[in-house]
């Protein structure tokens, strides 16, 4: 059909153009109209599709982290790049190129084949981070059937087995290739209430000494009155992963599997808690995912010199700041006029802070930088099946309340840990964590030291009343945690979990 006007260079390039946002418009305007509603129509359906299923899965972003979900994403945007890309060469033929004159079509046709390959762009992108998605997961996590095949299967129904309460042991780590082993300087327990999202996060300091062992573990029977008891400066609680690595006929297992085995028992026979899950961060790593996501705004109270024993590589001025990757590294682990318990404040701050500001929005944008700094950065014994759920519970985290609690002086003595004192602390902080705002402190029943007896959401206990949490009747821990650390003299008094926002002004 002919066209109501001769069509030029620039109009038939404008027509091809508006056709990639608004398929049909060029067949329309070139009077093939079936065709141009054809294309309309499917574009629209194409909306509502995408409109309804966003809807539909927009409370269950874990669809998207499953392998069979991603391989399909691969394949929509490899079938919409081909689309685009047809659509876009029919709609310039559909316009009469060869009407024009030779550098007219020359010019045309150039034009038209950048739009071409421009709309390919988008879809490129997308099926590029969605493989990195796909390949970072499972360069991390690892198939429950090859990390623990004696492990009961993981039901998408209940994937936390019915517990109320799952907890997390996050191990920062120093290994680097210029040093042999790992040493755990930071190691934070975050207890997250499955129902609500609240979170709790227990700091233990790297020097917490003579740490005690499940009775009747070989730990136990090598250490009867704690690790290295018989030294009396030594004895660490970051020894014990490396320790457990090069003693196999303490603690069996793998290589690489003996060291987060032993440090999550003996963490979680010290708070009474059964810790379910580890993850090794390594420190080195985490400044690259610093960088990926644009830097860490974080209120640094007082000038902190860094760099060998005198502070000469540089200084974090006081003040609200940006950090960088490095910088942030070293504002946790700092030591020049400072000490482990400063050190394990300034990590516990940096750790709010990236989880309060790496947003979706900036995890989108820096995706495949933060996914290239990911696959170097962790390991875990989390499970690949347990990521759709663990989306969703990160999710959950984000909107909800976090406080921390660091077991350090003056209310604890790394020197001379009182263990039961480190038990009830424990258990209140969980009560706490789910307790309604309203009527927190009617309700504020505590943990005998003598029972050793953690509550709050750990599996085993009875609900409080009026409370979603537990009372703090004598019963054991989902860890079947029965027998209880000795005790040794510190001062009394009443330690209390407190919010990221005040302590660290995030």
């Amino acid at each position: 059909m002919r066209f109501a006007r001769p069509l030029t260079a620039a109009s038939i390039v404008g027509w091809t153009a508006l056709s990639a946002i608004l398929p049909g418009a060029a067949h329309l305007r070139s009077g093939r109209r079936r065709i141009g509603y054809i294309l309309l129509g499917l574009f629209a359906a194409l909306l509502v599709a995408a409109l309804v299923t966003g809807l539909t899965l927009t409370g269950n972003v874990g669809f998207f982290t499953r392998d069979s979900t991603l391989a399909g994403l691969v394949a929509l945007t490899g079938v919409g790049a081909l689309a685009w890309f047809l659509l876009v060469l029919f709609s310039y033929i559909t316009l009469g190129p060869n009407r024009l004159k030779g550098r007219d079509q020359i010019i045309s046709g150039v034009a038209a084949g950048v739009l071409c390959v421009s709309v390919m762009a988008p879809f490129g992108y997308a099926a590029s981070s969605v493989l990195a998605v796909k390949d970072t997961a499972n360069a991390i996590f690892q198939s429950q059937e090859t990390a623990n095949p004696t492990a009961a299967p993981i039901k998408a129904e209940d994937p936390w087995a019915g517990h109320s309460r799952v907890n997390f042991l996050l191990v920062g780590g120093d290994a680097a290739g210029n040093r042999t082993g790992v040493r755990t300087d930071s190691m934070t327990v975050a207890s997250i209430d499955v129902a609500s999202g609240n979170t709790v996060l227990f700091s233990l300091p790297r020097n917490l000494q003579h740490v005690r062992f499940r009775p009747g573990t070989p730990l136990a029977k090598r250490f009867p009155n704690g690790y290295m008891a018989e030294l009396p400066n030594g004895g660490l609680l970051n020894e014990i992963w490396q320790y457990a690595e090069e003693n196999p006929d303490l603690v069996h297992g793998k290589d690489g599997q003996r060291g987060p085995k032993a440090l999550m028992e003996t963490i979680g026979y010290t708070l009474n808690l059964k810790i379910d899950y580890y993850a090794l961060i390594n420190m080195y790593g985490f400044a690259h995912l610093v960088d990926a996501i644009g830097g860490l705004k974080i209120r640094v109270d007082h000038d902190i010199r860094w760099g060998g024993h005198f502070g000469t590589a540089g200084t974090i001025k006081a003040g609200h700041r940006t950090l960088s990757g490095e910088e942030a590294l070293w504002y946790g682990r700092s030591r020049v006029d400072s000490d482990d318990f400063s050190r394990m404040s300034r990590q516990r701050c940096v750790i709010g802070a990236f989880a309060q500001q790496a947003t979706p929005q900036v995890v989108l944008t820096n995706f495949i930088k933060i996914a290239q700094a990911a696959k170097k950065l962790a390991t875990t014994n989390i499970p690949r099946e347990l990521l759709d759920p663990l989306t969703e519970l990160a999710l959950k985290v984000k909107g909800a309340k976090i406080t921390s609690l660091q077991f350090v002086p003056p209310e604890f003595y790394s020197g001379a840990p009182d263990w039961a004192k480190i038990r009830t602390a424990t258990a209140r902080a969980l009560r706490q964590s789910v307790r309604p705002a309203r009527g927190a402190q009617a309700a504020g029943a505590t943990a005998s030291p003598a029972d050793g007896t953690s509550s709050a959401g750990v599996g085993g206990t009875t609900p409080e009343p009026g409370v979603s949490g537990t009372t703090p009747t004598p019963t054991p821990t989902r860890s079947g945690v029965g027998a209880r650390p000795s005790q040794t003299p510190t001062r009394n008094g009443s330690a209390s979990a407190q919010s990221l926002s005040e302590t660290c002004g995030l």
